[in-house]
């Protein structure tokens, strides 16, 4: 409950499913056996925004938010939840903000500050490290929701991802490595794939109408040509924050060779730690089952585990997904 109260203790936990994930709200859904007219009169007290979903995996807390849907059937209650970042889908600036020349991390701290403070679920902030791009900002009262303009900022240089009740930022090229997998550790195979969807050499980002800024980087590339890419962002509010925005963006805009795990389930025997693997840290996966053998440090970009209670006699089954992308560090083929 809001009030730290534990709503129901009734129940078995049959079917658990949640995520992690980069520049985004996590979900997460759980499955509950009615057991009994008491564990009923229980689970129907259960509402939405007003009540949380807390998981743990063993004893170690995973995940944190608050509930967004109940569905209540004869002989089983399902609960959807998200995190704190989609609580900030509903929050909206409640000031006005003018940032000139300011990290990004920062603008992103004191808008998470402000969205919450009226009503606070009791979060943390975690900066992991500046930036490293300054920019000029401007935010209206009441005009935006606040998770979005935090998905802005993560457009031009930064990153941030829920983990329980604490917001991490972190700049757009960390990449401190958790753990080593290997083709052993990925029974199910992976694939190295080519990707030149993001790929452009030149970016033009232009800013507010009032700014009249217009920031580019990059050109014509030996190798590739010339590929643009033209974006609006209308909260940049100066010409330096436009070409930071530009060349940001240019960082990031390569033809990335990616191990795809997309579907992929971890072993069991895996040597990491679940618990560290949260968006915004790094992998270093290493396959030769493929044409195209490559050792790659990659960015997690999202988690999802899912547990069911099994069937009779068959034991219960943990899933561990991993989704991971170019993380566009220095190095990121090893």
């Amino acid at each position: 409950d809001r009030d730290g109260g534990i709503v129901t203790a009734s129940g078995v936990l049959t079917d658990v499913t949640y995520n992690r994930v980069l520049n985004d709200a996590s979900t997460a859904q759980v499955t509950i056996a009615v057991s009994g007219a008491n564990c009923c009169a229980e689970l129907a007290t259960v509402r939405t925004w007003r009540h949380y979903l807390s998981i743990f995996r063993d004893d170690q807390f995973m995940w944190d938010g608050p509930i967004t849907g109940v569905d209540w059937s004869f002989d089983s209650v399902t609960v959807n939840a998200t995190d704190i970042i989609g609580l900030l889908d509903r929050r909206v600036p409640h000031q006005d903000f003018v940032f000139t020349g300011t990290d990004l991390t920062e603008i992103a701290r004191q808008l998470i500050e402000d969205g919450l403070a009226p009503d606070d679920p009791g979060h943390t902030v975690t900066v992991v490290g500046a930036a490293g791009v300054l920019g000029g900002r401007e935010y209206v009262q009441n005009i935006g929701q606040t998770a979005d303009h935090l998905r802005d900022l993560a457009d031009t240089g930064m990153d941030f991802t829920a983990v329980g009740n604490n917001i991490v930022l972190l700049p757009d090229d960390h990449c401190e490595v958790v753990g080593r997998l290997s083709d052993e550790d990925l029974p199910e195979g992976v694939t190295v794939t080519e990707d030149g969807a993001a790929l452009a050499t030149r970016w033009v980002v232009a800013g507010s109408d009032d700014s009249g800024a217009v920031g580019s980087a990059g050109g014509v590339d030996a190798y590739y040509g010339l590929l643009e890419i033209y974006t609006e962002q209308t909260s940049i509010t100066d010409q330096v924050s436009a070409d930071a925005a530009a060349a940001s963006r240019l960082n990031v805009s390569t033809a990335s060779v990616t191990i795809d795990t997309q579907n992929v389930t971890l072993s069991p025997t895996a040597n990491v730690d679940v618990l560290a693997l949260v968006p915004g840290w790094c992998l270093v996966i290493t396959t030769s089952a493929t044409c195209r053998d490559i050792s790659q440090r990659l960015k997690i970009t999202g988690l999802q585990i899912s547990e069911d209670g099994g069937d009779g006699d068959t034991p219960g089954q943990e899933r561990v997904l991993v989704q991971v992308a170019a993380s566009g560090a220095e190095g990121d083929v090893v």
